[in-house]
């Protein structure tokens, strides 16, 4: 008995099956609308063994493409699939294909196939939502049969982690063709055909109009935002920078965009919002304060007095001035670093732990329920789950029992080995806005396909530190913007927490943090930015941080505030032009090269011009221009 795909291939030479791709699935933000959608692109195919008389310039010129890929791509078909339509040049634009269809009864071995490519109408949010790249051998294997050779899958991104549900379902065609492979008509009437099934849509947390408006403040600098909506755990903005188009790694050119991205020193593909791993320096003292309260180490009004820093044998933990410290809002407020250090101290050293390693096991379990040091379980792959250094490590470095707070007192202000990623410091401030909880991170609000609806899965998690705590930090957290080392992000008619943060760079200029929420009750947003050698927290970071809450709750930015605004767009630490696009072709090359050639004889001419006119006391050959060293010598401008 015959099954029915051995009779397919029986009929192989009669009948051809055509891949009808299915159109990928929408990306909407929040509100609707559309932050990621489908373009028709184009493959090119040949069939070898039924080309004659090919006029390969002619084809060059058609297709934009130069004479060594056709005569190279043209010699591998013949020598591996030479007896059926096999890609020639992928991905081809609209308007290159165009062209080529005007010219298409002039290569009657060549025929096309229509696939989508991802097209982002705001060209920015590459990070979050990935790219798409063809599969591999190990791809297909893994994909239960669906993948063949030449398919696009999801590689980094919403892209990738959602890949199943956003790709549909692929459809085919069975096709008679005569042996010079002309078209006859439908096999068996199409009654084999399958229709694709669209994939699903995808609603994402996103707010398209403040991820936009993050991208453009980041700008010309390295760092990320995560802004987070407390109630629901949803992501509502996810900006690393630098950052690119992400159109760029889309069609024809995505391999020599992706190259160039890929070298350069910035590291634009790095996934910085769950990647990075920074020291979270003083956005770690509000969860600090709250460890301190709830284990009774020190009351919320115990006042300490600050000599301008912290001694710990010959080392001093330096502090930001001498000043006294009445209670723990004042310490928030002032950010006072021998305050910390010393409610740490006194935490792991308390006479109720038998030694320092089950005081410090004991604030590491308290402080791990904000997140540190663990993946919070985001709906992208790659994240990094930071670093809250074990009793284990330190007993490996330093020798069990040869230990103690003192030791390792960098930790009490978020330095040390103490490693975190923004999300993680966005997220620890969602628990703090939330009095003592959050939702799992999430980008995707929802799928939808006509009216069927699928979400994805969600957890709270709640931290053991009692709600009468958090009125205290979050009161502290107010006086840093109202009073306090983020004065200058306060926001009209917006009650703004928060706390800034330094975070030492052994590599150069320290980095610059915030992380913090609005408004004080009912929190709408919670969020960090964090910005590579800027310096200080208040100087790149809070304000960004503010104009990103500002523009969330008022969809706006007070008049009084646009000089931050404009400043903060201008304010480029690193060069952000990260030199993609479309490759120039030889003849472009050749035309720079002229040009180069030219304009360097050119200027050869203008010095000999210029030295032989000083020589002869005669005015310059250029009009306004003036000799001020007669000693110039022609080699001096040689390039």
């Amino acid at each position: 008995m015959l099954t029915p795909e051995y009779k397919m291939k029986a009929h192989d030479n009669v009948v051809k099956k055509l891949n009808i791709y299915p159109s990928r699935g929408l990306i909407l933000d929040r509100k609707g609308r559309v932050m990621v959608y489908n373009d028709a692109s184009y493959d090119i195919l040949v069939q070898w063994n039924i080309t004659k008389n090919l006029d390969t310039l002619k084809l060059c010129e058609v297709l934009n493409t130069e004479i060594a890929y056709v005569r190279k791509k043209l010699d591998e078909i013949k020598r591996t699939t030479p007896n059926k339509p096999t890609p020639f040049i992928k991905l081809l634009d609209a308007q290159t294909f165009a062209r080529f269809q005007e010219h298409l009864y002039e290569f009657p071995s060549f025929s096309f196939q229509t696939r989508t490519v991802r097209r982002f109408p705001d060209k920015d949010g590459a990070a979050v939502f990935g790219y798409l790249s063809e599969v591999t051998k190990d791809n297909i294997a893994k994909s239960g049969g669906y993948y063949e050779l030449g398919d696009y899958m999801g590689t980094t991104g919403i892209e990738q982690y959602y890949d199943s549900l956003l790709r549909g379902e692929k459809g085919y065609s069975f096709q008679v063709v005569d042996v010079k492979n002309t078209y006859k008509g439908k096999y068996r009437d199409g009654k084999d055909d399958k229709a694709p099934i669209a994939g699903w849509d995808m609603i994402s947390g996103l707010d398209a109009k403040l991820q936009a408006f993050g991208e453009k403040l980041m700008q010309g600098k390295v760092g990320g935002i995560v802004a987070i909506e407390p109630a629901t755990g949803e992501i509502l903005a996810y900006v690393s920078s630098p950052g690119y188009d992400p159109n760029l790694l889309t069609g024809r050119y995505r391999r020599h965009n992706f190259n160039v991205l890929f070298n350069n020193p910035y590291k634009p593909l790095l996934n910085r919002p769950i990647q990075a791993m920074y020291p979270p320096g003083s956005t770690f003292k509000a969860a600090a304060a709250l460890l301190t309260l709830q284990e009774n180490i020190h009351g919320e009004k115990w006042a300490w007095f600050c000599p301008g820093g912290y001694r710990v044998g010959n080392h001093v933990v330096k502090c930001h001035g001498v000043h006294a410290i009445p209670d723990v809002q004042s310490a928030l407020q002032h950010s006072c670093n021998s305050y910390f250090c010393k409610v740490y101290n006194d935490f792991i050293m308390d006479s109720t732990f038998a030694t320092p390693a089950i005081g410090y096991q004991k604030w590491w379990d308290m402080m791990s329920e904000f997140g540190y040091g663990k993946k919070l379980g985001v709906d992208l792959f790659g994240e990094k789950r930071g670093n809250l250094p074990t009793v284990k490590y330190y007993n490996k470095v330093f020798g069990e029992g040869k230990w103690r707070a003192a030791t390792i007192i960098s930790n009490s202000i978020g330095q040390g080995e103490v490693l975190a990623t923004p999300l993680q410091i966005a997220n620890a401030m969602a628990i703090i806005a939330n009095r003592g909880y959050y939702f799992t991170p999430k980008i995707c609000r929802a799928f939808i396909k006509g009216n069927q609806k699928r979400y994805p899965v969600k957890q709270k998690y709640a931290t053991n530190i009692d709600s009468v705590y958090y009125r205290f930090v979050v009161d502290g957290l107010e006086k840093v913007v109202q009073q306090g080392t983020a004065r200058g992000a306060m926001i009209p008619d917006i009650t703004f927490c928060g706390k800034t943060g330094t975070a030492q760079n052994p590599h150069g200029k320290d980095h610059s943090i915030f992380s913090g929420f609005a408004p004080k009750d009912n929190p709408k947003i919670a969020i960090a930015v964090f910005v590579e050698n800027a310096g200080f927290g208040a100087t790149y970071a809070a304000p960004i941080a503010s104009l990103m809450v500002e523009m969330y709750l008022h969809d706006s930015i007070a008049k009084k505030r646009i000089p931050m605004q404009e400043r903060m767009f201008k304010a480029h630490i690193i060069s952000d032009d990260l030199g993609t696009g479309i490759p120039k072709t030889l003849q472009e090359l050749r035309q720079d090269s002229l040009a180069k050639e030219k304009a360097k004889a050119d200027r050869t001419k203008y010095i000999e011009d210029s030295i032989k006119a000083a020589k002869e006391k005669k005015p310059s050959p250029v009009k306004n221009t003036k000799i001020e060293n007669l000693d110039i010598k022609k080699e001096d401008y040689q390039e």
